[in-house]
C-alpha cells in the first residue's frame, strides 16, 4: 500500500508534505490542483483543503484504484502539452498517465519537457527534453536509479529520450527521481547511487520492529526485494527468504544475511541525528544493529540485478528473533540452504571487521576463505579490513551448516543502547566490499574448491589410520 504522498508523486503532483497526510500546497498550479481535487473526490477520500493545506482524513487507496480514478480516455491528448517549458507547468490531466511523475520531476530538475508519451504498452515511454542542459547528467542519474539502459538521440532542437520500462516501473523511476536533489546531477553517477543508499537507510531505521514484532519492516523488505528475485516467501517462522540466478547460473551460490529486529522498539518521537557521517538517536535506540545489514543487502541486490559481472545463484535470508537467540536461524527449513556455498552476514559492529569465528573457539570458515575476504578489500581499495574473532550471530547457525561464513562490520557502535550509532559511511563501504567478492566470484569459487578439497584428503586420511 503506497502512501498519499507516494500516489501523488508517481503520478505527478508537486506538494509539500507537512506531516503523514498533510501537504502544503502554493506551489502546485490551481489547474493540477483542481484535476487532484476531482480525483480524491472520485476515489471516494475524505479530505479537507483551505489556505493551501491539504489534509487527508482518510488511509490511502490503493494504487490500482488510484490509476482507475486519474485514468480516462484521451488523456494524454490535447493543446495543452504544449506548454511553455522552463515558464509554465504541465497540465497533469493532459500528460499520458504514466509518464506524468517523470515529466513533473525532469522539469523540477532542470530538463525541460516538450513533449512525451508513456508508450500505451505499445512502445517504449518517451519524453523529448528542449536543448540545455547536459543530457549526460539524466543519463547517469537514471542508471544511478536502477534503470539498465538509457536510450537517447539528439535532434535540432531537443533531446528524444526512451524509457524500456514497463508502465508501473515508470512510477517507480517517478518516486526515485523525487528524492534526487538537482545539486547531485554535476556530482555523477556514483555519488546518486550513494545518496539513495542512504536514504533506504534512513528509511530502514524509521520502521519498528522488536523481536517478535517485525511484520512491517518485514513488509517494507519484501516489496523492496521482489522486483529483484526469482522467487521470495516468508516461513512458517517469519524469516524472509528470497533466491535469484543471475546469467547462466554456473558460479557459486552464496547466502547474504541479515536481521529485521531490532532489541527493543524504536521510540515513536525519536528524530535520527545527523552530524557528518554518523548518525544517532535523539531518544532511545538508533536500531542500525541491524538495519544496516538489511540496507546493504536490499543495495546488493538491486546492483546484481543490473550488472553483468556476476554468474552463480544468490539466496536472501532476512532473519526474525535473531535479538533473542538467532531464533529465526535456528528454524531456516535445511533444504533452503542445500547447495550453499558460502555466506556473507552483514551484523557486526565497527568498521573492516571480518568475523571468522564466535569467540575462537567455534569457527566459522576456513582461513582461506577469510583471507579471499581480505584480499577482495585490498582489491577494492578499502582498507582496514581483517579477519578477526567476535561473538554469536547468526552466522553461526550457517557454519554449522557447513557453510563458510563470515560476518561483516556493518558501521554501527554502542548497539543496545540509547548511545548507539551508525557510520554511513562506513556501512556504505560493506556494499562496496560485497560487490567486489560477487565481482571475484570465479576466484572464489576456486578457493571454496580448494577448501572442499582438502576437506576430503583429511577425511582419506583419517579413515586410513
Amino acid at each position: 500500500m503506497k502512501t498519499w504522498n507516494q500516489l501523488f508523486v508517481r503520478h505527478g503532483w508537486e506538494l509539500e508534505k507537512k506531516e503523514e497526510s498533510v501537504f502544503v500546497c502554493k506551489t502546485e498550479t490551481v489547474e493540477n490542483m483542481d484535476f487532484l481535487l476531482e480525483s480524491l473526490d472520485k476515489a471516494g477520500a475524505s479530505y479537507s483543503y483551505g489556505d493551501d493545506m491539504l489534509m487527508l482524513h482518510s488511509v490511502p487507496v490503493p494504487e490500482k484504484k488510484w490509476i482507475e480514478v486519474v485514468d480516462f480516455k484521451h488523456r494524454g491528448r490535447g493543446e495543452g502539452l504544449w506548454f511553455r517549458p522552463g515558464e509554465e507547468e504541465p497540465k497533469l490531466r493532459e500528460l499520458d498517465t504514466y509518464i506524468s511523475g517523470i515529466v513533473r520531476q525532469l522539469n523540477r530538475l532542470g530538463f525541460y519537457t516538450m513533449g512525451s508519451c508513456d508508450g500505451h504498452e505499445r512502445r517504449d515511454a518517451h519524453v523529448s527534453i528542449k536543448k540545455g542542459k547536459d543530457i549526460e547528467q539524466l543519463v547517469q542519474m537514471l542508471l544511478a536509479l536502477g534503470m539498465r539502459r538509457v536510450y537517447c538521440r539528439e535532434g535540432s532542437e531537443s533531446y528524444h529520450v526512451s524509457f524500456p520500462l514497463k508502465r508501473n516501473e515508470l512510477l517507480d523511476i517517478a518516486e526515485k527521481m523525487s528524492l534526487v536533489e538537482e545539486s547531485w546531477l554535476e556530482k555523477g553517477h556514483d555519488y546518486i547511487k550513494e545518496r539513495m543508499f542512504y536514504h533506504l537507510l534512513e528509511q530502514l531505521l524509521s520502521i519498528p520492529g522488536e523481536s517478535g514484532k517485525e511484520g512491517k519492516v518485514r513488509e517494507f523488505v519484501k516489496e523492496k526485494l521482489t522486483p529483484f528475485v526469482d522467487c521470495i516467501t516468508v516461513d512458517r517462522n517469519g524469516n524472509l527468504l528470497a533466491e535469484k540466478t543471475y546469467r547462466a547460473g554456473h558460479g557459486p551460490t552464496i547466502l547474504l544475511n541479515a536481521h529485521l529486529d531490532t532489541v527493543q522498539e524504536l521510540e515513536s518521537n525519536r528524530v535520527i541525528k545527523k552530524e557528518g557521517a554518523v548518525w544517532s538517536s535523539s531518544n532511545g535506540i538508533l536500531g542500525a544493529d541491524d538495519r544496516a545489514g538489511v540496507a546493504v543487502l536490499l543495495h546488493i541486490a538491486e546492483h546484481l540485478m543490473h550488472s553483468s559481472s556476476f554468474s552463480g545463484k544468490v539466496k536472501f535470508i532476512f532473519t526474525v528473533e535473531e535479538e533473542c537467540g538467532l531464533i529465526g536461524a535456528r528454524h531456516v527449513d535445511d533444504y533452503f540452504l542445500w547447495g550453499t556455498d558460502a555466506a556473507i552476514v552483514v551484523d557486526r559492529r565497527g568498521a573492516g571487521d571480518i568475523v571468522v569465528s564466535c569467540g575462537g573457539y567455534i569457527p566459522f570458515c576456513h582461513e582461506a576463505y577469510g583471507k579471499f575476504i581480505e584480499d577482495t578489500a585490498k582489491a577494492e581499495g578499502l582498507s582496514g579490513w581483517h579477519c578477526t574473532n567476535g561473538g554469536s550471530s547468526d552466522t553461526r547457525i550457517w557454519a554449522s551448516h557447513g557453510i563458510q561464513s563470515v560476518n561483516l562490520s556493518a558501521g554501527y557502535g554502542n548497539e543496545h543502547t540509547e548511545n548507539e550509532f551508525l557510520d554511513v559511511e562506513a556501512c556504505y563501504n560493506v556494499t562496496k566490499l560485497i560487490k567486489g567478492v560477487f565481482g571475484r566470484a570465479r576466484e572464489l569459487r576456486s578457493v571454496l574448491q580448494e577448501i572442499e578439497r582438502k576437506k576430503v584428503v583429511r577425511l582419506i586420511i583419517r579413515k586410513a589410520q
